[in-house]
This record gives C-alpha cells, sequence and structure tokens, in this order.
C-alpha cells in the first residue's frame, strides 16, 4: 500500500445544505471551508481531526477540504470571497 497524501477537494451542492461530514478511517487532519451560494467564507474548520465529527451551524452550498495550514497561510476569514471553478 502507498502512502496517500492529502489533497483539496471541493463538494457543491445545488441547494444550500446543513453540512455533516466525519473523519473515520482518515489518519491526518485536514482544514475545512463552507461557503454560501455567493461564495463567500460562512465557516471555517482547522485541523479536523482523524476520527471525529462535524457539523455546520449554517447551511453552505460548498465545502472546501484542504490540508491542514492552508486557512492560516491563505489567511481565509469569514466573510472572505473565494472563487471556485
Amino acid at each position: 500500500m502507498g502512502r496517500i497524501k492529502p489533497a483539496t477537494l471541493v463538494f457543491v451542492w445545488k441547494t444550500p445544505i446543513i453540512v455533516r461530514l466525519h473523519m473515520l478511517f482518515v489518519f491526518f487532519p485536514i482544514d475545512i471551508i463552507l461557503l454560501n451560494a455567493s461564495h463567500h467564507v460562512i465557516e471555517v474548520r482547522e485541523c479536523f481531526k482523524p476520527f471525529s465529527l462535524f457539523t455546520s451551524k449554517k447551511p453552505a452550498v460548498a465545502c472546501i477540504e484542504c490540508p491542514v495550514g492552508t486557512i492560516k497561510i491563505a489567511q481565509v476569514r469569514i466573510g472572505d470571497k473565494l472563487s471556485i471553478l
């Protein structure tokens, strides 16, 4: 078996939903960024740890899962507008 490196994943839904994520059987932490319909950041979760659960406080239309540290390096804050292609 090879080692799996964290990658950035973007999930997009047609209508806003409460996002529920789990890290069962994921062995490295990640950062989570949630966006509303106008692509503004509505919630962030830094260092989402393995074997834990997360439920968003607000409905989102996009979820970005990225390697841990991305939020700090990119200085992502609630209210920022991000472009997803």
